[in-house]
């Protein structure tokens, strides 16, 4: 249509959505999302909210919010303090407005591949191209013509579960401090671990560079919320703080008093403990399933943390054939062809153990395994 925007011309369904309605069909057994078990929502006893909440507030995030935050940043070896604390309507609006400050049409971003496939979504709106970053050598080629930002998740990775080890961490700071190039770094998955892991973000080697790094609520408090917060090296904090005001004027102010009381709960790290536990008992139960199910048909790797098993089919599958008969059977699952920046068909799926009960999940991938053997 005439009257619309050239960008609106390349708005894409988000499979993510597409997939959550889906799920919601009545004995659907969803491998899909990434959706924490709702046994883990914090469940406080709060007391009735000041009523001044209900009136407009300050773009930033409310200060008492914004200085715990920016605590528990500083004890990661960040560089920042309360007045770099951006409270966000979720980690996804982050995504945007990094978008936003960076991407003109045409203009490289360095990503992996798979990638977070609703960052890829956003980028890909505002016109991005990718290029793919080689962790064993980050930054190799961009001495000649180096991409704007790198966006990466290096903490249990979404969709594969990877954790970076401590040398990748600091060759990735390396190579965009040498090259000018913007970090964008996403950490929403830092406390599900449970393996023991390097998670020292990568934004803590960004010393005189420029950087952004966010994290969320959704995986730790609850999703309902909608709460996540970035933190940016002082060039960059200015101009998202610009963005936020033009795109929703302040966050949910109820919801951020909510966290702030769970950030202030004695018992948070006693909590934060059990969350742990219970996944990693899931993690481990559906690790079972999957060699008694899957075992002589995909392979995988134990992932150390976060919600997500990243599975390799045999090369040739027909993966959105199997998803459609899959559906069919009440089963759902993402093909791995979604989280790749380059495109393409790809013989892997991401399944998601967070959700399932044990039984449904026992019961899902039976079903998944029957249809791969035809």
């Amino acid at each position: 249509m005439a009257r619309l925007s050239v960008r609106s011309g390349d708005i894409k369904p988000s499979p993510v959505r597409d997939m959550l309605n889906v799920s919601q069909r009545p004995g659907m057994i969803s491998f899909a999302g990434g959706l924490p078990s709702p046994e883990t929502f914090a469940g406080l006893d709060l007391p009735p909210p000041p009523r001044d909440l209900l009136q407009y507030g300050p773009t930033e995030g409310e200060p008492a919010l914004r200085e715990r935050i920016a605590q528990d940043l500083v004890a990661l070896g960040l560089d920042t303090d309360a007045d770099r604390i951006l409270v966000l309507s979720g980690s996804q609006q982050g995504i945007d407005l990094a978008a936003k400050l960076v991407v003109d049409a045409g203009v490289t971003l360095a990503v992996e591949s798979p990638a977070y496939l609703a960052a890829l979504q956003v980028f890909r709106f505002y016109g991005a191209r990718f290029e793919i970053i080689d962790r064993s050598a980050p930054g190799g080629s961009w001495a000649d013509a180096p991409p704007s930002m790198a966006y990466v998740i290096p903490t249990f990775q979404n969709p594969s579960g990877h954790c970076w080890s401590a040398a990748e961490r600091e060759a990735m700071a390396k190579a965009c401090l040498a090259n000018d190039v913007i970090l964008f770094e996403d950490d929403p998955y830092r406390d599900l671990v449970y393996e023991p892991s390097d998670r020292t973000p990568v934004s803590a080697g960004m010393a005189g560079g420029s950087w952004i790094y966010q994290g969320s609520f959704s995986k730790t408090v609850a999703p309902g919320l909608r709460l996540g917060y970035l933190t940016a090296s002082p060039d960059l904090f200015p101009l998202l703080v610009q963005l936020k005001q033009a795109a929703d004027l302040h966050t949910n102010r109820l919801s951020q008093w909510m966290v702030l009381q769970y950030l202030n709960d004695p018992g948070r790290a006693e909590r934060m403990a059990q969350v742990a536990a219970l996944y990693r008992g899931k993690r481990d139960a559906f690790a079972d399933a999957l060699t008694r199910h899957l075992g002589n048909l995909a392979s995988w790797s134990l992932p150390p943390g976060g919600l997500f098993f990243w599975l390799t089919l045999a090369d040739g599958t027909d993966v959105e054939a199997l998803l459609k008969k899959a559906v069919e059977r009440g089963v759902l699952f993402t093909p791995g062809s979604h989280f790749l920046a380059e495109g393409g068909a790809s013989p892997t799926i991401r399944l998601n153990f967070s959700l399932a009960e044990p039984e449904a999940a026992e019961r899902g991938l039976a079903v998944l395994a029957e249809l791969l053997r035809g």
